[in-house]
């Protein structure tokens, strides 16, 4: 039994082998830099960033873009999920298609997409101007708004599928039994139907909340340079100030927060998983 499970063991070194040369080496490496000054390894370059009131101010907008991106893709893809899970046949097959198929597109053609709706002379403002709902071009592009709607856009699908995994092995005699106990509509969502489907909410939002902090073609696209992120604050670190300190530093925050989300939502599904 020992020799075979070596054996199967031995199957996985290529892949770690793989994933220590292109991902933990230079993951050490730009760890490595952020903490490496002349004097030798110091945290100078983390004590100047969060002493910076302007890149607490980018530290605090990119948290507050990827919540709200999380929420509002959370309640689009909750009743999404639950359509999905009702759906037969060729219903079921459209639903898939349209969840999976824009996951084979590129972030960019996607990103563009939205600005060509959110221009002045788009088709969306065009469209509220003959509903009559405004009277002139609303400024959408370059907004908080704008970044928030097409990034939930962007990262739906990873917050359908985790639901939908969950709330398709749900047994439908739970809430059924509960309305026979004469419990109402509310009270069996929040005590029945949301607990079990919660599993797939967590781990849904953790993965569209660690996408979203860390994207990087979107708010380039949709806000561009008057509303920074921290992917962008690093981009232009190592781009066109040439700092490779501040650039890896950043990264290290980013990558901390990013850390910081997977644990929690693992802690936070092994509680879920253990009350259920």
């Amino acid at each position: 039994m020992s020799l075979r499970i070596d054996r199967i063991t031995l199957l996985a070194v290529p892949a770690l082998g793989f994933l220590a040369v292109v991902y933990a080496l230079p993951l050490v490496l730009l760890l490595a830099k952020s903490v490496q000054t002349p004097e030798g390894v110091s945290l100078t370059e983390y004590r100047a960033f969060f002493a910076d009131d302007y890149n607490m101010r980018v530290l605090w907008r990119t948290l507050r873009v990827a919540a709200l991106t999380t929420l509002l893709a959370l309640a689009i893809a909750y009743p999404t999920a639950f359509a999905m899970s009702r759906a037969r046949g060729g219903w079921l097959t459209v639903f898939l298609v349209a969840m999976v198929l824009p996951m084979s597109l590129g972030v960019v053609v996607k990103a563009f997409a939205w600005s060509i709706l959110f221009r002045a002379n788009g088709a969306l403002n065009g469209a509220l101007q003959w509903l009559g709902v405004i009277d002139k071009p609303m400024r959408m592009m370059f907004t908080e708004a704008a970044l928030v709607v097409g990034a939930a856009n962007v990262f739906l699908p990873f917050m359908v599928l985790p639901i939908y995994a969950v709330v398709r092995q749900l047994d439908q005699r739970l809430p059924e039994a509960a309305a026979s106990l004469g419990a109402t509509p509310m009270f069996r969502f929040f005590n029945v139907t949301l607990p079990l489907t919660l599993p797939g909410v967590v781990a849904g939002s953790a993965f569209t909340f660690s996408l979203a902090v860390s994207m990087y073609v979107i708010p380039s696209l949709l806000v561009g340079e008057r509303q920074q992120t921290l992917s962008m604050l690093i981009a232009r670190s190592f781009l066109y100030l040439r700092n490779e300190p501040l650039g890896s530093t950043i990264s290290a925050v980013l990558l901390g927060i990013a850390v910081l989300v997977v644990v929690l939502s693992s802690w936070l599904a092994r509680r879920l998983g253990a009350r259920t």
